[in-house]
């Protein structure tokens, strides 16, 4: 079965099918979530002098960059063919899920994991919860993720065998649940 012609769908046109396409939307969560703890890593290096332990989990991965990085995969997969389209709607939906985001666990779980009124380059900085500088990288971020990514899973899906392929999206894709179930809902390992 294809899902192959929705035009929700950021893989349109490398004719996958439907479970090569959730398999690759599962391998980019977790890429998603290792580049944002590494972004974070170097970030705060550089903002505070030292390394810090970023994120709940065990693993070096931050799950909200997995999950904004899936909604802006299909938010903008309808304009994937004009770059500066897809840059600005990565923009505006990251800066909004982030403000989202981060309005919500302080007010219902008091909790802040980021603070953009205590770090350096915060420029137009909104309440302490979206600066400039994260919306300019989400952007860059998620509009070299529908040229570079995307891609090459697609290439990818058509070239390895599928258990190859499954393996390579499925194993990474199940620690990093495990760990976000075991980390965040269990909380007690």
């Amino acid at each position: 079965m294809r899902i192959d012609g929705s035009i929700w769908n950021p893989f349109r046109g490398l004719l996958l099918t439907t479970a090569q396409t959730v398999l690759a939307v599962g391998l980019i969560f977790v890429v998603a979530g290792i580049v944002g703890w590494i972004y974070e890593e170097l970030f705060y290096r550089v903002n505070d002098g030292y390394f810090s332990r970023r994120g709940q989990g065990k693993g070096p991965w931050l799950p909200i960059y997995a999950f904004g990085v899936v909604l802006l995969l299909f938010a903008a997969a309808p304009v994937r063919d004009t770059p500066w389209l897809v840059f600005l709607l990565c923009g505006l939906i990251s800066g909004a899920f982030e403000y989202v985001s981060g309005w919500a666990l302080l007010r219902f779980f008091h909790w802040r994991p980021w603070d953009y009124n205590v770090e350096i380059w915060n420029w137009g900085n909104l309440h302490g919860f979206i600066c400039l500088r994260s919306v300019l990288v989400f952007a860059a971020g998620g509009t070299g993720l529908f040229y570079t990514l995307i891609p090459l899973l697609g290439f990818l899906a058509k070239t390895l065998p599928d258990w190859a392929y499954t393996g390579l999206c499925a194993v990474p894709f199940a620690l990093f649940a495990l760990d976000i179930l075991l980390g965040y809902l269990v909380r007690k390992i």
